[in-house]
């Protein structure tokens, strides 16, 4: 394996672990559920895919070998993460879970007193 292919596998699964550890205290330290939501879907996923590319390139330039479940796993994760985040997101706001209190504005709010209002109409 070539020095360059080195430090590129290495700095692909250094940053991955970066970005998980920051998914992880952001999931700990943010006050309510949409931010924590926000730390978990969008710095984990970002984590486990450039863990995943370090993992690919390992295998490919260490034994010459094209790891197609490596290949499924980040199409998997990069396809799936964003829905699950935007779903999670979606069910705790029409469950009624609270903004943060110091959170500045709801964009939903005008959205769905205007659903509630066209639906009643019918």
């Amino acid at each position: 394996m070539t020095e360059i292919a080195n430090v590129f596998i290495i700095v692909f699964i250094l940053l991955g672990a970066f970005f998980i550890l920051v998914a992880a205290f952001g999931v700990i330290r943010l006050p309510d559920v949409y931010t924590r939501n926000h730390a978990a879907s969008k710095s984990a996923t970002l984590g486990v895919l450039c863990v995943l590319l370090g993992t690919l390139l390992f295998f490919y330039f260490k034994d010459g070998y094209f790891n197609s479940r490596v290949v499924l796993g980040i199409i998997f994760i990069f396809l799936t993460s964003p829905i699950a985040g935007h779903l999670i997101g979606r069910a705790a706001y029409n469950s009624g879970v609270k903004l943060w209190d110091k959170s500045i504005r709801d964009d939903l709010k005008n959205v769905s007193k205007a659903k509630d209002t066209a639906g009643k109409g019918q």
